[in-house]
């Protein structure tokens, strides 16, 4: 099979390479320079390196590598939009025709934009189903009761969120919401979170956006996801089954068991 893979960064794409290569696919690598990691090129079939703006190149170079198909793996911080980056032509009027700068609008544009080019965006799950999170809880230890508590909260909370597509992720601390994820990212809200509770334990909740497909922005955790856990005061994570990447799930869990820090898989 033949297909195009938009790397981001992370370990997404590197795993769905590896994946790939496994089963035998032919796989061209569109790797966007500001995020991904030069690990990519090794695992590729063929590699182009282009820049976040680059939207026409894009489009280009699937023509000429003859790619109908392209998944979508690995984070770019949509902060980015508002960097140095110059967008192209064809970004700019894309950008100029949305009524708002989210994450849903921007990438739903620029799939319209591939579709209408005869390139069609598959689910960036399909390679890697088995690293999607399984329900109930998944370490030694189970939330406590105070645990459960800012869990069921910070799912009502995280979900409100979702559906104004702003962020994925709340920090919930004796029983408040002390920070919500926007732009910034999950680690970086954490650390705010733990600014402002003066030591005392974080409850992490994060969730899929409220759509039905996985075509991009999936919520990922993996073995980077623990030590920031662990600088901030978190001690419980919940996620939601079937619709969250675990990344090096072995590890991950054994660093959080070691840690002492509790995950569940919500459903």
């Amino acid at each position: 099979m033949r297909y195009g893979l938009i790397a981001g960064n992370g370990r997404f794409p590197v795993l769905a390479l590896e994946r790939a290569r496994a089963l035998g696919h032919d796989v061209t690598v569109i790797a966007i320079q500001e995020e991904a990691s030069l690990e990519v090129e090794k695992l590729a079939a063929r590699c182009h390196w282009i820049s976040l703006g680059a939207l026409s190149k894009l489009i280009d170079i699937c023509k000429r590598e003859e790619i109908t198909e392209v998944v979508m793996c690995g984070q770019v911080k949509h902060a980015k939009i508002f960097s140095s980056i110059r967008p192209d032509w064809r970004l700019v009027k894309l950008l100029a025709s949305l009524p708002s700068k989210n994450t849903d609008g921007l990438i739903r544009g620029v799939i319209q934009i591939l579709e209408g080019e005869g390139i069609q965006v598959r689910e960036s799950t399909f390679l890697l189903t088995p690293l999607l999170a399984p329900a109930g809880v998944l370490t030694r230890r189970k939330p406590d009761a105070d645990e459960e508590t800012h869990i069921r909260y910070g799912r009502r909370v995280a979900d409100a969120l979702a559906g104004f597509d702003v962020g994925q992720s709340v920090a919930i601390c004796d029983r408040a919401c002390v920070a919500l994820e926007a732009m910034e990212g999950t680690d970086s809200m954490l650390r705010r979170a733990a600014s402002l509770v003066n030591g005392r334990p974080i409850t992490l909740v994060k969730v899929a956006r409220g759509r039905e497909h996985m075509l991009f922005d999936v919520p990922v955790i993996g073995r980077d996801t623990i030590p920031v856990m662990q600088e901030t005061g978190a001690t419980a994570l919940a996620i939601e089954a079937g619709k969250t990447l675990m990344l090096d799930k072995d590890e991950l869990l054994d660093a959080a068991n070691r840690a002492g820090i509790t995950i569940v898989g919500l459903t």
